[in-house]
């Protein structure tokens, strides 16, 4: 572990070592009041890609918690370089199995004997593998079919080595990218870690989120097999359907992806204002489509480490909002970003009212708000749309009126997965306008419901 902790060091240190040398050379040949020069723009763009690549190496070599890392990066990587997002995009779908002798060690340790011994068959491939464990097809001796997913060996150990080298990386960090209050995206990497190494934990947070859609048969979740599952294997029913993302495929099966788009966004706002208790990680692989019986889609909903519950002043404050843009009522979004926790204690809230209605009045000129829409988008357009329109100097103090409310790392993680999920089924659905009238109703309801309870109380 100690020599996992120095190359994790060592790669960091590398990268940091490259950005120190050009920021040298900018210094040396910068011109006051004047454009950078072009060759060091130039050679800007080529440390970030060799650093990007040097990155993704790294994680894929030292896999475990910087295969999650990277994974991470690649969506809430706003305050990196394009270059790194796009790399380590790959991350998302492609990452390398485990020999199966890491499966049976992890079956003895726990059952005290392999899993031929455990099941009447079990295949040797996995079907699917993640930065921490990884899934394989089995039957059941009863005859089911079932899927077992396997926590690596040792890879608590590995992960505590690897938090510790982030952890030691994060002073330096936050120097240079003030943007985000890194110690808090930390320690909730530390929390979703720790959840997604408990497969008890997972087992619960299946049934419960299968509970909250019980009346909604076109939402489905595999069933818990209770007596091979523990802390390091859950093994639960298998569940059939075609990846979410295979648009041919689901053209060929003649599924309405409109339908499919729109059920999903109504599901993800379900889970997120109604139940406060949502699948903080909605990548493609945790999706699978079945075409029911009346022919509509069905969703396979898979992989429920990351079920996070949220605290209601973050969604309510959220849902004003989302509420505010739609209906153009600036006070009420400005109500709701406050509510959410994003003004820090001290913060000039002056400025950070005045930037705050900047952004509003921005996106109110912003008609399609759909994921095609974003991709059609002039990259200058964008770039406007994300200055913040403050004088240098003002800056900083800007980032240190934000606050990076406690849960928020796993709501925006999983509305920018889910954002673009979406986008690659239909992408001219505009999930705000589907999603926002589709909960405000059932949301009114939940309120109306536990007020009559208190009442009857």
């Amino acid at each position: 572990m100690a020599l996992r902790l120095v190359r994790a060091l060592w790669l960091f240190a590398i990268i940091f070592a490259s950005y120190m040398a050009h920021f040298a050379l900018v210094k040396v040949f910068r011109r006051r009041g004047k454009p950078t020069r072009p060759w060091l723009k130039a050679r800007r763009e080529r440390v970030d890609v060799k650093n990007a690549r040097r990155l993704l190496a790294g994680m894929l070599r030292l896999r475990g918690v910087f295969i999650k890392l990277g994974q991470v990066l690649s969506i809430l990587g706003g305050f990196l370089p394009r270059a790194f997002t796009k790399e380590l995009e790959s991350l998302q779908d492609h990452v390398p199995p485990h020999p199966f002798r890491h499966v049976e060690r992890t079956f003895r340790a726990t059952f005290g004997k392999g899993p031929d011994e455990c099941f009447a068959s079990i295949e040797r491939e996995p079907i699917a593998a993640a930065s921490l464990g990884q899934v394989h097809a089995a039957v059941l001796k009863s005859g089911e079919k079932v899927a077992v997913k396997v926590l690596y060996p040792r890879i608590r150990d590995v992960i505590k080595t690897d938090m510790r080298a982030i952890g030691m990386t994060i002073p330096v960090l936050s120097r240079w990218f003030p943007r985000r209050n890194l110690e808090t995206v930390h320690r909730s990497l530390v929390d979703l870690l720790r959840r997604e190494t408990d497969y008890v934990h997972e087992a619960a947070c299946m049934e419960r989120m299968a509970k909250n859609f019980a009346g909604e048969p076109d939402i489905l979740f595999p069933a818990v097999v209770h007596e091979w599952t523990n802390s390091d294997i859950l093994t639960m029913s298998f569940m059939d359907g075609v990846k979410i993302t295979r648009v041919e495929e689901l053209d060929r099966l003649g599924i309405d992806r409109h339908k499919l788009a729109t059920r999903l966004v109504q599901s993800f706002y379900k889970q997120l204002f109604v139940d406060r208790f949502f699948h903080a990680d909605p990548h493609p692989g945790n999706f699978l489509v079945q075409k029911g019986a009346d022919g509509a889609p069905h969703i396979v909903v898979l992989d429920f480490g990351a079920i996070s519950e949220v605290k209601g002043e973050l969604v309510d404050g959220a849902l004003d909002v989302l509420q505010g843009i739609m209906t153009a009522d600036g006070p009420l979004a400005l109500k709701g970003f406050r509510r959410m926790g994003f003004v820090a204690p001290g913060g000039n809230e002056k400025l950070l009212e005045e930037t705050v209605m900047t952004y509003f009045r921005k996106l109110l000129k912003i008609k399609d708000h759909s994921a095609g829409a974003l991709m059609r988008a002039d990259r200058r357009d964008l770039e406007k749309l994300a200055n913040p329109e403050v004088e240098r100097d003002e800056l900083r103090e800007l980032m240190r009126s934000i606050a990076y409310p406690e849960g928020w790392f796993y709501v925006e993680r999983a509305s920018v997965i889910a954002f673009w999920l979406v986008g690659q089924i239909d992408p001219e659905l505009d999930t705000m306008s589907i999603g926002v009238p589709y909960v405000l109703p059932l949301v009114m309801q939940k309120q109306m419901a536990a007020m009559a309870a208190g009442g009857a109380a």
